[in-house]
């Protein structure tokens, strides 16, 4: 029998939930100074005392997430004065949405789905942190998709100044931001109590990139699996789109595909295949977070590929029968995540005649836009 052939018992995988998306690794390569600058930060939650805001930035896929979990775990291992809760933006983007994540974390039970409000939520939160005499800390992950309609704003000024209302109350918030999206500017009601510790979190460069890829391979795979060949294609793919999560994914698809193959080696070959699905995994996921009429709208301009302004509105009121002011918000919206860009062409009235232009490759937005339904 050929030594190299798998059997159909057997795995290439010594410990595959390395290789999962929200894995938290026990050794954070290169991420040596912003976890000392969160740890600093929170610490104080630990002591009795309100914790420091962050601000934590940086481009997609950079380890900003893990690095806060990581920090909320060892907050959770060392002290019982402290609830850590992290709340996904994406999925919880509503104030009432948020509330009620926190709410479902702290008291171990969700809200009544209707007939509360938000105020009543909120108050039940705040006389269960009294109670118990705890610290909250909320780490909003992906804050950009609060930005519209001003949640952002409301859910950050009810956290940051529930002391003013509820006496002994000590929360903390965590802002995590993608740099695809813009910086947003908070009211100023807002600014004045957040001001955060900023943390940034910079592209990691190749060899960051080699030793984290090594030690995932090293703890995920049997010996010899992967060769120094597969690991440095792996690498480059990685450096190419600079999110470290398209590796991660690279490498659990690259060895299924071994796995398939009845193979105890990964090949280039595995990689190659692998990297179209994997390219697309952060794109493919922020997609499925838009509404409806959102993905309407992208659609269009696919379709498109550079429209004006006014040529797209009366397609997606033909098919939304939405009114412009609405068309407006969601162009604004599938521009702060980078979907989109719209320029002044010089042309119509006062010069303000727009053109809006697609800003990836059509076929991926189609394909990415074909899973989200």
């Amino acid at each position: 029998m050929n030594k190299d052939i798998l059997l159909w018992d057997e795995t290439i995988f010594r410990n595959p939930e390395i290789l999962e998306l929200d894995h938290i690794p026990e050794k954070f390569e290169h991420r040596e100074t912003q976890l000392k600058g969160i740890g600093y930060s929170l610490i104080p939650a630990t002591r009795n005392m309100r914790p420091v805001n962050c601000l934590v930035s940086g481009p997609p896929g950079t380890g900003k997430t893990t690095a806060v979990l990581k920090i909320f775990n060892e907050i959770y291992e060392n002290s019982n004065k402290v609830h850590t809760v992290k709340v996904n933006c994406q999925i919880d983007s509503t104030r009432f949405a948020v509330v009620s994540r926190i709410y479902k974390e702290v008291l171990k039970l969700k809200p009544p789905s209707s007939g509360i409000s938000f105020l009543r939520v909120f108050e039940n939160l705040m006389e269960k942190l009294i109670e118990e005499e705890k610290a909250l800390i909320v780490s909003l992950d992906d804050i950009n998709y609060l930005f519209h309609d001003g949640h952002a704003d409301k859910i950050m000024y009810s956290l940051l100044r529930a002391h003013e209302q509820y006496p002994g109350v000590k929360i903390g918030v965590v802002v995590i931001i993608s740099e695809t999206g813009k910086l947003y500017n908070f009211d100023q009601k807002v600014s004045s109590v957040f001001l955060p510790e900023e943390i940034y979190f910079p592209r990691y460069n190749y060899d960051e990139l080699y030793d984290i890829v090594t030690t995932r391979v090293e703890h995920a795979f049997f010996e010899n699996v992967v060769s120094e060949d597969v690991k440095k294609r792996i690498v480059e793919y990685i450096d190419s789109t600079g999110d470290l999560r398209v590796g991660i994914d690279l490498l659990k698809r690259a060895g299924l595909n071994a796995e398939r193959r009845a193979d105890r080696k990964i090949i280039i070959e595995d990689v190659d295949n692998a990297y179209e699905k994997s390219r697309l995994l952060h794109l493919c996921r922020n997609l499925r977070s838009l509404t409806k009429d959102e993905k309407s709208l992208l659609s269009l301009v696919v379709n498109q590929n550079t429209v004006h302004a006014g040529e797209l509105y009366s397609l997606f009121h033909d098919i939304t029968g939405l009114g412009y002011t609405r068309f407006y918000e969601i162009v604004t919206k599938l521009e702060s995540f980078h979907y989109l860009t719209t320029n002044f062409t010089g042309k119509g009235r006062r010069g303000r005649t727009r053109h809006i232009k697609l800003n990836y490759p059509s076929s991926d937005i189609i394909k990415c836009l074909e899973q989200s339904v």
